[in-house]
């Protein structure tokens, strides 16, 4: 899937690659959405097993932007940042993403070991379904490379594992 794109705020995406995943979430869709635009919801689950996020900000409006610090057990910091260019709440998120520095100036993959061809921005799109109560929830990760696919589908999925985990937590009262 070779198609260009231009991002409101953040350049042009061409898109190689989509990593779709779906889960059910047994929690409401607004908590779910919830936990995808507040910065001290997100700290508690964003980023593989063993990752934890010391830092993020979101500002959840078309043009806003964002900012995380995934820190990986060896404690490396891996900031990420993207624009906004769709938000429906509680519906749909869809937002451009790169590898950040701390500031939130976008770097290239390979400042994080990655190959100097990896794009500078992808995209990501977020839908939140409501099933009876629950919530599908569905990413679309756009533009990657298909080689990456071996580190990005376990990632997420370990992502939202911990998610998973909290929204238990919250809604069981011990959160």
């Amino acid at each position: 899937m070779d198609e260009t794109m231009t991002l409101a705020g953040a350049g042009t995406l061409v898109l190689q690659w989509e990593l779709t995943i779906s889960r059910i979430i047994d929690a409401p869709r607004e908590v779910v959405f919830k936990a995808w635009t507040d910065p001290e919801m997100l700290k508690k689950w964003w980023g593989p097993k063993e990752f934890t996020v010391p830092f993020a900000t979101i500002d959840p409006h078309v043009g806003g932007k964002y900012l995380f610090d995934m820190r990986g057990p060896d404690g490396r910091d891996y900031w990420s940042t993207g624009v906004y260019q769709e938000i429906t709440f509680p519906e749909k998120i869809v937002a451009s993403d790169s590898f950040a520095d701390a500031d939130g100036n976008v770097m290239p993959a390979s400042a994080y070991g990655l190959s100097a061809d990896y794009p500078r921005y992808l995209m990501l799109t977020v839908t939140f379904d409501e099933i009876g109560g629950a919530t599908m929830l569905t990413i679309k990760h756009s533009g990657t490379p298909a080689a990456d696919n071996d580190n990005e589908r376990p990632a997420w999925n370990q992502s939202l594992d911990k998610l998973e985990e909290l929204l238990e937590n919250q809604l069981a009262g011990r959160e």
